[in-house]
């Protein structure tokens, strides 16, 4: 089933009607909170969300009772899809690295829910190493080996 986007006026109505799951129009104007929307107005969503294929309606005479087609986990799967394909490159590492990074998930959480050993340890980083320094600290040493490679090629052209 294609998943259609939705205004935040439809997203809205969609809250109140994945709570009622199955409802007539009477039941949205006693259950919308304060300032509740014209009759008319909600009608006019019905029909747009039905037409989106988020509702479904059932004839019981002269009205119309509606039924949610589209479960809420299935839109948020869609949103999270949604939302990684156009801002993180359909990475769900990068969107792990924010809710990190935004602290609104932590190491707990993913322990807990994936049942993993996860333990975050500090690097190790070698002592550096100072080969120029050593050379430039101690020259002597580098001469000395230069001076031996000179006695030896002039002790070798004395024999030749």
């Amino acid at each position: 089933m294609k998943i259609n986007h939705l205004t935040a006026a439809e997203e809205n109505f969609m809250k109140l009607f994945w709570k009622l799951n199955s409802f007539y129009l009477k039941d949205i104007m006693e259950q919308h909170p304060e300032p509740k929307p014209h009759q008319n107005t909600v009608s006019t969503y019905l029909k747009i969300l039905v037409e989106k294929g988020y509702l479904s309606t059932t004839k019981e005479g002269r009205i119309f009772k509606y039924s949610v087609l589209v479960p809420i986990e299935e839109y948020k799967r869609f949103l999270l899809k949604e939302l990684s394909h156009h801002f993180f490159n359909d990475s769900g590492k990068e969107v792990l690295e924010l809710l990190l990074s935004e602290k609104l998930i932590t190491q707990d959480d993913l322990k807990g829910y994936f049942d993993l050993k996860i333990e975050i340890k500090p690097v190790k980083n070698e002592a550096p190493t100072f080969e120029y320094a050593e050379e430039i600290l101690n020259p002597k040493k580098e001469k000395k080996k230069g001076k031996d490679k000179d006695k030896e090629k002039k002790k070798k052209k004395k024999k030749d």
